[in-house]
């Protein structure tokens, strides 16, 4: 396997990033541990978590994965999301900040994060505030890197030039949706991640599941399209389910798989260090693992990226794309 170097930070990780937010929530004990143990044969050293995955129960599970090779696995986990019925168990405080990190590092049964991210872009807290806080964590060894997740290009930005100006230790990660369906990083995202020599970890390659081609364009199918309202607004269009279906044969008539196909290609764009995956039984992982299998020529990322509209340009400027 081929590692790839993350951002500026100097550390390299796999072309995969293994997503852990079925661990106790859709795979239990056991399974989670086969599939961290195929991931590891595999070659994946690079697994992202949160607090909020399970309530916390997918870090427990995981950093018992981790105790006998702690120190070969990069490991990310997030704060922000809400861990209780205590008004000050969420957001991007000071106070909660610090809690959060401490619980996660008990769950996980380490001594530092690698890269700790905050979940969403904060709403009632000073970008200030929350950085200077992710610094002094830095500062004290407990997380080695900063990661922001969800973030607008703006918001990145931002944070960057915060930092920058108070010499605080900056965001090096950021982790946005991308994916056939859902091109919007595109435009101001990863030419900012590029042009800032930053991570990128991408999720939802598969567009919840609408990649995979198990779901009619008429959007009938079993999963989480269907049964969770998040990903029923996320992705429940009408040109979304024409694109998903036109993908899904275009992959079939090339006899790959379209989950290999879908993983590789969000991987390919040169911004991205790694697309993160996720299953719930090994059944599901293999296809995703598979995509380190397939050769993505310019030619073949040309054509399925011809299957769904290009975003238009920041600027709106279409005589302007070279």
């Amino acid at each position: 396997m081929e590692y790839k170097l993350l951002g500026n930070t100097g550390i390299r990780v796999s072309p995969l990033c293994m997503g852990t937010m079925t661990f106790g929530n859709g795979a239990d004990e056991k399974t989670s541990a086969a599939l961290f143990n195929r991931c590891r044969e595999a070659g994946i050293n690079f697994f992202d978590c949160a607090n909020v995955y399970a309530k916390g129960r997918s870090e427990e599970i995981l950093g018992k994965l981790i105790t006998p090779c702690r120190d070969e696995i990069v490991l990310t986990t997030k704060f922000y999301g809400g861990m209780g019925a205590d008004p000050n168990a969420r957001g991007a405080s000071r106070f909660h900040i610090r809690q959060a990190l401490e619980n996660s590092l008990r769950r996980l049964g380490t001594d530092r994060v690698d890269v700790y991210f905050v979940h969403h872009f904060p709403s009632n807290v000073s970008l200030e505030v929350m950085l200077r806080t992710l610094d002094e964590l830095v500062r004290s060894g407990k997380a080695l890197h900063i990661g922001a997740s969800n973030f607008a290009a703006w918001q990145a930005a931002k944070a960057l030039g915060i930092s920058a100006l108070h010499n605080w230790h900056r965001v090096d990660v950021i982790q946005p949706m991308y994916n056939l369906v859902k091109r919007q990083a595109e435009v101001e995202i990863l030419p900012m991640a590029e042009s800032e020599n930053l991570g990128v970890i991408t999720y939802s390659p598969l567009g919840g599941g609408l990649l995979t081609g198990k779901y009619s364009r008429e959007g009938e199918g079993d999963g989480r399209i269907t049964a969770n309202p998040m990903y029923t607004a996320r992705y429940s269009y009408e040109e979304n389910f024409r694109i998903a279906t036109a993908y899904t044969q275009f992959a079939k008539e090339r006899g790959l798989s379209p989950v290999s196909l879908a993983v590789a290609w969000a991987g390919a764009h040169p911004a991205v260090t790694a697309p993160i995956i996720g299953a719930r039984s090994l059944e599901q992982l293999e296809p995703s693992l598979a995509a380190l299998e397939i050769d993505m020529t310019p030619e073949l990322y040309a054509d399925v990226s011809a299957l769904s509209p290009r975003p238009p340009l920041a600027t709106d400027r279409e005589d302007e794309r070279s």
